[in-house]
């Protein structure tokens, strides 16, 4: 286990880590079992911004791991409703 921040970093680099609550198997990161970032086919870092203001608000804490992720990532994309099953 290990800090939510380095978790994020770890997912930029393509490694897997874990924290109590966000996850990532280097390619998909995850804020509990929701899908919040994954890998595209040219390897940059996307993000699902499941936040209040793209109408997609899942939870606080979702909200703030989304929050970390875009600190790393290369680009953010609103969730579709098909992202959100």
């Amino acid at each position: 286990m290990t800090t939510n921040a380095r978790v994020t970093r770890a997912w930029a680099n393509g490694i897997p880590a874990a924290s109590a609550s966000l996850r990532t198997d280097g390619d998909r990161l995850f804020s509990y079992q929701l899908c919040i970032g994954h890998t595209d086919d040219e390897g940059r870092k996307v993000v699902r911004a499941y936040t209040g203001g793209s109408g997609h608000f899942r939870s606080q804490t979702t909200s703030c791991h989304v929050g970390l992720a875009l600190r790393v990532a290369d680009r953010a994309e609103v969730p579709t409703p098909k992202m959100t099953r």
